[in-house]
């Protein structure tokens, strides 16, 4: 069974479709990431699974259940993204206070308060104020939070923003740990490398749809695209390449020739050869996430003008009909 199912979702916030559609799966073991750019949606997604937004229309469930309803609460973890833990607290007497929440008695909260310190490496600040922590440290009570009730499943919505270097490689480190105790974590984040460094699969989200879902792997899997330099002041000969059948994009310094199925670089560097150009380098390059990213978003972009194009020409036609 899936720990999440999110079959068709919508939801309109009055004019506004802050989802369009929505359907993924997440299994249980994984560090799932939605990955996408402020206001694509993600935590708007993640509120309608635990119940704290309405679903315009479509079907989301969690753990078998129908999002949002009470048995499914009580087994779920979550750190908002904009969380603001009262400084008089100190770690311990906040972890307390979500203890007593969850209805935990003492003996059980005074036993996982040290255990959960020590997983985030707080255990020798618990008594300290929590106006006193820096970014890093909250982020990491918080997770402690999250998962303070021993829950099945963990949404973080932004955990290493605004984090240091250092304090991101931990909180990847302490999901890691997380993940190996059996939990699922499904991760919002806008920062491309933090996904590409702490997720097993990640789903690709851009005003409200998803774009692409996959592993990390597969979205950066090497493509067949190699990059050519010519002798300086040399034009490449664009035209030609892609009267052979080929892709061509170039900037300033390189130009780059992505090859389809059967096709092979070596037919382009034989013709360069043969009219007479200097090479000075070729290489063959991978996309990172950031790259597939930025590539999904542009091409998405692309198609959201020419929907709203064909929309405005619709409008138009009927006007005139009318």
């Amino acid at each position: 069974m899936s720990v999440i199912e999110v079959k068709d979702l919508y939801k309109r916030y009055g004019g506004i479709d802050a989802l369009r559609g929505i359907s993924l799966q997440v299994e249980p073991g994984q560090i799932y990431g939605l990955l996408g750019q402020n206001g694509a949606g993600k935590s708007t997604m993640v509120k309608i699974l635990l119940g704290i937004v309405r679903i315009t229309s479509g079907d989301a469930y969690l753990l078998g259940h129908p999002a949002g309803t009470t048995e499914v609460r009580k087994r779920v973890g979550y750190l908002p993204e904009d969380h603001s833990f009262p400084g008089y607290h100190t770690g311990e007497s906040l972890l307390h206070f979500y203890g007593e929440l969850y209805g935990m008695n003492r003996a059980d909260r005074v036993k996982r308060i040290a255990e959960s310190l020590d997983i985030v490496g707080l255990a020798k600040r618990g008594r300290s104020k929590i106006k006193t922590y820096s970014k890093g440290m909250k982020q990491r009570l918080g997770i402690a939070q999250s998962f303070f009730h021993d829950p099945e499943v963990i949404f973080l919505d932004e955990p290493t923003d605004g984090v240091d270097p250092v304090g991101r490689k931990e909180i990847r480190e302490l999901l890691a740990t997380l993940k190996d105790e059996g939990r699922t974590i499904f991760v919002n984040s806008h920062l491309l490398q933090e996904i590409e460094l702490m997720c097993d699969r990640v789903a690709i989200m851009h005003k409200g749809e998803i774009v692409r879902t996959g592993t990390v792997a597969e979205l950066t899997k090497t493509v067949e695209r190699f990059s050519i330099s010519l002798a300086p002041g040399t034009p490449f000969p664009a035209a030609e390449v892609k009267a052979l059948g080929f892709n061509v994009e170039s900037d300033d310094e390189e130009t780059h020739i992505e090859l389809k199925p059967g096709q092979s670089i070596d037919t382009v560097i034989d013709h360069l050869n043969a009219k007479g150009f200097r090479l000075r380098g070729v290489r063959e390059s991978k996309q990172s996430l950031e790259d597939i990213f930025m590539e999904l978003v542009e091409k998405a972009e692309r198609g959201s003008t020419k929907r709203g194009v064909r929309v405005a020409r619709a409008v138009s036609q009927t006007r005139r009909n009318d």
